[in-house]
């Protein structure tokens, strides 16, 4: 497809989810190069997974441009209580957006999906061709499913109407935005809170799940938005791509990390009756970095700009 995509300025651009810590992050984005027709509703103006909603939606503003960034996400515990929800509602938001930019011809739409997509044992660091190769972790399988769907949703819709529509896929994500309930958040945002809520109580130690063994790699969402936005401009292909950093740390490397950047002074525990789930999650970006783009965010510098934001959220 050589044809150029989200050059003008003026373009109609419509971020789905943009109230989330990638949509957010992606509005910014835009924003800051200077587009000027961005168009989002809250879930409360339109619900996503309201087809008839949504399709009176695209029939009334005809977006040029979709990212799909709306989801319903959460950490372990959330994935794993609420199966039915995860696997239910992402499937309706991403099948309800997707077809309706079919119906309005939508120029290129973006779908942003997860690395838990890959099966729980697969060989690091994670390549895209990994995808279906094995068992997924089983706590967060419906929603791993349902983003599953989404990236093969994208890809029959390219075969059968020829609808240049691409598929995302981050590493664990933090940055301003984002979700820091006790008990649905990531394991980041999970961390900074436990640690900043343990030092105004002056606990002696904060408990956290599993070994602290399991490796994770972490992307500022902001360096997400550059490249989706970039991805957005100059790639057209079938099937996914990776985004992430190409490093990882232990989550026991991590909250002692967090630790110090809150400066809390007890000890760590780790409760080793809790799962730890899957064992390293580190994406290859060799496809990205192809394209020229890498990351540009340290975590240290990151991690204490989240931290900022948590604390200007709960005040």
């Amino acid at each position: 497809m050589s044809e150029s995509y989200l050059q003008d300025k003026n373009a109609k651009v419509y971020i789905a989810g943009h109230r989330g810590m990638v949509g957010s992050a992606i509005l910014r984005k835009l924003q800051n190069e200077g587009f000027t027709n961005l168009v989002f509703r809250t879930s409360s103006e339109v619900d996503l997974r309201d087809q008839a909603a949504v399709r009176e939606f695209f029939e009334s503003e005809k977006p040029e441009y979709v990212f799909l960034a709306a989801a319903k996400v959460g950490g372990i515990v959330a994935n794993n209580t609420y199966r039915a929800d995860f696997i239910y509602e992402n499937l309706m938001i991403q099948s309800n957006v997707i077809e309706s930019s079919r119906k309005v011809n939508v120029k290129k739409l973006m779908f942003l999906g997860s690395s838990c997509i890959y099966p729980k044992m697969a060989s690091q660091p994670l390549k895209e061709t990994y995808l279906l190769t094995g068992d997924l972790e089983p706590t967060n399988e419906p929603y791993a499913v349902a983003k599953i769907a989404g990236i093969k949703m994208c890809d029959a819709y390219r075969d059968q109407y020829g609808c240049n529509y691409i598929s995302v896929m981050p590493t664990n994500l933090y940055g301003l935005n984002d979700n820091y309930h006790p008990e649905n958040s990531h394991v980041l945002p999970a961390l900074i809170r436990r640690f900043h809520e343990a030092k105004e109580q002056n606990l002696g130690s904060v408990k956290i799940w599993g070994s602290g063994s399991p490796k994770r790699e972490f992307l500022f969402a902001d360096d997400l938005a550059e490249a989706c936005v970039f991805l957005m401009q100059n790639y057209n292909e079938a099937g996914l791509v990776n985004v992430g950093c190409g490093e990882d740390l232990s989550i026991k490397e991590l909250a002692y990390k967090i630790r110090e950047i809150v400066g809390f002074h007890g000890g760590i525990e780790f409760d080793l009756s809790k799962p730890d789930g899957t064992p390293r999650k580190l994406m290859d970006v060799s496809k990205l970095s192809g394209f020229g783009w890498v990351f540009s965010t340290s975590l240290e510098s990151g991690l204490r700009i989240a931290y900022e934001d948590f604390k200007r959220k709960k005040n």
